[in-house]
């Protein structure tokens, strides 16, 4: 924006100011421009903002980079669920099976709890429930390794060369793949009708046959925010992982991918993105005309 900082300075210009006024004021003009124009400083340790229209990359950090990926994952798990054609009506149960033997993470859903397939993905994508997502692999047909193939089948169509996945939860490290990847896995998941309602929830509500009442939020907060327009959300922890977050939003009138991983504080990643939006939105207000 060369012509903006022209047409300042020729118009600081005809004020009848000191040189070393007027040189002071002509570099401030031209770091509030630059400013404008800069990336923003993200702690997360891979960045990738894609334009969703046009494919083009908007910010782009450690983007190839094959690191793991946490619940992210539980995006694959869902679209694998719903490839297959499986009832979402059909009832299943939690067992001892479904236990997070990994990391020892807890779960509000207890063993023998029996809630409808649809359900357990709601809870699996919404609020991240390991359980939810453990008993969906389980009782796929071909058991947890036919869900895993069909998993790493589903990245290979999606040219998702830096990624493979080994359970349905994310628990494992050894779920990993790179930013560009997980690009193709949002946009993917994005055309899934049920993935962007149920990733976009605030909250539900869920009624055992003991007629007891468990309430669940959304795992990522931004979505409860107003000045978002997001259409598809997944947040991801592990220690190896860092804090992760994916998203499909509209910034600006624009609708664009954004892919966080590795952020090394708990609010870190709700930082980053709040800054790119804050980015997006003045690039645009300093483009438009008027």
């Amino acid at each position: 924006m060369s012509w903006l900082v022209t047409i300042l300075i020729a118009v600081l210009a005809a004020f009848p100011v000191t040189g070393e006024a007027r040189e002071g004021t002509q570099n401030k003009v031209k770091a509030a421009v630059a400013g404008r124009d800069s990336a923003p400083e993200l702690k997360s340790s891979a960045v990738l903002v894609l334009d969703q229209t046009e494919g083009r990359s908007l910010f782009a950090k450690n983007t190839d980079s094959v690191v793991p990926i946490a619940s992210i994952t539980k995006l694959m798990t869902a679209m694998v669920v719903l490839d297959a054609g499986l009832s979402l009506n059909e009832k299943i149960v939690i067992t001892e099976a479904d236990k997070d033997l990994i990391k020892g993470t807890r779960s509000r859903l207890r063993i023998g709890t029996v809630l409808s397939r649809r359900d357990l993905l709601q809870l699996a994508l919404m609020a991240s429930e390991n359980r939810a997502a453990e008993a969906l692999t389980r009782v796929f047909p071909g058991g947890t390794a036919g869900f895993v193939a069909a998993m790493n089948q589903k990245a290979v169509e999606l040219g998702m060369w830096r990624t493979r996945f080994v359970d349905g939860t994310g628990l494992s490290s050894d779920n990993v793949s790179s930013a560009k990847d997980l690009a193709r896995m949002v946009a993917a998941a994005h055309a899934y009708p049920l993935i962007r309602e149920f990733t976009t929830d605030t909250g539900t509500s869920i009624r055992l046959a003991n007629g007891q009442v468990m309430n669940y939020r959304n795992s990522n907060r931004l979505v409860n925010n107003p000045e978002w327009q997001i259409g598809l959300s997944k947040t991801g922890y592990i220690s190896e992982a860092g804090r992760c977050l994916v998203m499909q939003a509209k910034i600006a009138g624009k609708p664009v991918i954004i892919v966080l991983l590795d952020s090394w504080g708990k609010l870190t990643r709700i930082g980053d993105a709040n800054r790119i939006k804050r980015w997006m939105e003045t690039r645009h207000a300093s483009s438009s005309p008027g």
